[in-house]
Parts: structure tokens; C-alpha cells; sequence
């Protein structure tokens, strides 16, 4: 959404408290006045957010309020308890992840962490993880493996860490690690997009038996702007990169890449962290409650199965018609 258009809706919020201050300080009935400003208001965002670009659900995934992980936790993971490091370098502050319950069912709960300011970004780095990160996401898919836990990742990153360091400690190896033993494990494992799906960054905790998106999120191999810088040795025209490459949650069920859209309120998931949570809730109950009918073989199978219908194609020779 752009900016603009925020502040529009942000003028209007403000008119109508100032309003409601004055009516109520002054004893003056504007009750009409307000109704008739709260509709206007209501429409406008029903009709700007119902028909949002790929470009603006792009920048809906980014923006600074967005719900975290840690939010999402907050919500609805019972007594959750972190867990800290890979017991190979150290700990990585933009992957989170711990034990905790849902419904009274013992999960373990993994997602990339953002900061909601630049401070806590700096810490966080931005939500890209470094080697060790995906090794501590692993570590506890292990131990939720072991102890037949079904698993819960909630993915939101630009990206694994591009830096030097990273890759002196194996970046490309860790994810690689985790997209083969996510494969084989036997229990449940949901993953949710719930902002930014960024490459292998997001794909190091991403292989489950069902994958579902915040309607305002996008997931993708690599970012609009790299994209446009790739296709057109333009990163300005990201815009129209984001529309090309079919990533956003729509296009992606349609294709049989995710297998599910998750609402968010009217304005984007950060208008409200309760009714998010809710509705993350409710899929991931009704998707355990389905998954764990299976056998620890048949998770595996239908985990197989799902990944095995991506990217289907026809072949056909030149002495065909």
C-alpha cells in the first residue's frame, strides 16, 4: 500500500478522534457527522486493500509493524519456552525457536525475527539468519522429531544472510542440510508465510507437508528488485518484476505451490496482531488435527508427494505435431 494513500486513511483516523474529543469535551451531539466519516473511512480501505498490486502486497510484507514471530507466539503458544543456540558456533537472534503448546498439543515452534525498529532490526539482522541459525532450527526439528512433536515454522525473511562471514561458515550447506532432513522427518511440519518468502532463506524452514500464506505476503526465489536488476539491469522497474513473477498468495495457490490463503484484517496484518492470531490459530489446529491422523510413513509420503507435483512439465519431440 502506498504511502500516500495511508496517510489519507491516517487523516481520516485523526478527524474522527478529534471530533469524538470535541463532542464529548463540548457536550455537542456530532454523532452524524462521525458515522458518516467512519463509513467513508470503511469504504475506502474495503475498495483500496481488496484490490492491492502485487507491488503493494510486496510492500505490505515489509512493513516496519508487521507481526512477528515472537508477536505470533505471544498469541497463542502456551508456555512456550526458547531455546538458544546451534551447539556448533553460536546464537542467532534472527531465527527464533522453542517448545510450547497449542491447543493443549505439544508443539515446537521455529520462525525467522524481525525488529519493529532499527535498533532491534540491527540485532535481529533484519530477519536474515546466518549458518547457524538454520543449524539451531534444525537442532530443534531433531528434537521435535525425536519426541514425535509436530512442528510449527512461521517464515519471514528477504533472505539468508548474503555476507562473507556466512559463507565462510557454510550458508549454502546449512539450508541444504535442512531442506534434506525436513524431508524424512516423521511428524507433522506446517509452515506459514507470513511476510517476506525470500529464496533459500525462506525455503531453510520451509519444507512441510502444508505451506499456507498470509493474504499479504509473498514468497519467491528471489526478490522484485533483484529480479528487475537480473531481467532488465534496471532494479527500478521492481514493480513490474513483482506483477511477472506470480508471487503473490493468489497466483501461488492457483499454481499448487502453497496450499492455502490465510486472511488478515482489513489493512494488513499489523491493524490487528488478535485477529491475525486467530485465524493462524484455527489453520494450524484444523491442519493438525489432519495431519496427525498419519503414520510417520505416510508424513513423510504425502510430504514427498507434495513437493513431487511442483513444477510439472510435457515433454515433446520435433517429430511430433
Amino acid at each position: 500500500m502506498s504511502q500516500e494513500l495511508e496517510k489519507q486513511f491516517q487523516a481520516l483516523e485523526e478527524k474522527i478522534k478529534e471530533l469524538k474529543t470535541f463532542s464529548q469535551s463540548s457536550g455537542i451531539d456530532l454523532s452524524a457527522e462521525i458515522t458518516k466519516l467512519e463509513t467513508k473511512l470503511e469504504t475506502m480501505e474495503k475498495e483500496s486493500y481488496a484490490h492491492l498490486t502485487a507491488w503493494q502486497k510486496v510492500q505490505m510484507a515489509r512493513h516496519q509493524m508487521r507481526p512477528t514471530t515472537l508477536d505470533y507466539i505471544q498469541q497463542f503458544v502456551e508456555d512456550f519456552i526458547e531455546l538458544h543456540g546451534d551447539r556448533v558456533f553460536g546464537e542467532d537472534e534472527a531465527l527464533v525457536g522453542g517448545i510450547g503448546k497449542i491447543n493443549g498439543i505439544p508443539v515446537t515452534v521455529i520462525g525467522h525475527q524481525k525488529g519493529k525498529d532499527t535498533k532491534e532490526n540491527i540485532r535481529r539482522n533484519f530477519g536474515m539468519p546466518h549458518p547457524e541459525g538454520y543449524r539451531k532450527a534444525l537442532r530443534l526439528m531433531e528434537q521435535a522429531n525425536k519426541f514425535k512433536r509436530p512442528i510449527i515454522t512461521f517464515i519471514n525473511t528477504a533472505g539468508a544472510y548474503p555476507g562473507i562471514a556466512a559463507e565462510e561458515r557454510g550458508q549454502s550447506e546449512a539450508i541444504a542440510r535442512n531442506l534434506r532432513e525436513m524431508a524424512g522427518f516423521g511428524v507433522p511440519i506446517i509452515c506459514i508465510v507470513t511476510g517476506e518468502g525470500g529464496s533459500g532463506g525462506a525455503l531453510g524452514i520451509g519444507v512441510g507437508n502444508r505451506l499456507y500464506m498470509l493474504e499479504n505476503a509473498y514468497y519467491s526465489v528471489i526478490s522484485p528488485e533483484g529480479a528487475s536488476a537480473l531481467l532488465w539491469k534496471d532494479s527500478n522497474k521492481a514493480q513490474q518484476a513483482a506483477e511477472t513473477m506470480k508471487i503473490t498468495a493468489p497466483d501461488l495457490l492457483e499454481l499448487g505451490v502453497i496450499d492455502g490463503i490465510i486472511k488478515e484484517p482489513t489493512g494488513g496484518a499489523h491493524k490487528s496482531i488478535e485477529e491475525t492470531a486467530e485465524n493462524i490459530k484455527k489453520q494450524i489446529v484444523s491442519t493438525l488435527i489432519e495431519l496427525q491422523k498419519l503414520t510417520s510413513e505416510e508424513l513423510v509420503k504425502d510430504r514427498y508427494e507434495k513437493f513431487k507435483k511442483m513444477g510439472e512439465f510435457e515433454e515433446k519431440f520435433d517429430n511430433e505435431k
